[in-house]
């Protein structure tokens, strides 16, 4: 699930499906597969790495600093629970 803006920006409409083994790497790798135009909005394209105001949860769970190719929770992996990825916000 991506922030509003983010699926303006892509015109997103529906779901993906992730054919690998689900790991944050590889659901973010299918999204930007679908929705090129995400690339470089969630990670920084050189490096691979989150960009700093992304954060991902799922289950009720931040991880934002979980190695991305760890398993997903069973019950994102099984679709039943969505990965979000959130817009953090900054200031004062």
């Amino acid at each position: 699930m991506l922030p509003r803006h983010l699926r303006t920006l892509a015109h997103c409409t529906g779901e993906v499906v992730v054919e690998a083994a689900p790991t944050q790497r590889a659901v973010l790798d299918a999204v930007e597969l679908r929705y090129p135009v995400l690339r470089g909005t969630l990670r920084d394209p050189s490096s691979g790495r989150r960009r700093p105001f992304v954060r991902f949860f799922a289950c009720d769970q931040d991880l934002s600093h979980d190695d991305p190719d760890a398993p997903l929770p069973e019950p994102v992996a099984a679709g039943s629970e969505p990965f979000r990825v959130v817009g953090a916000m900054a200031g004062g």
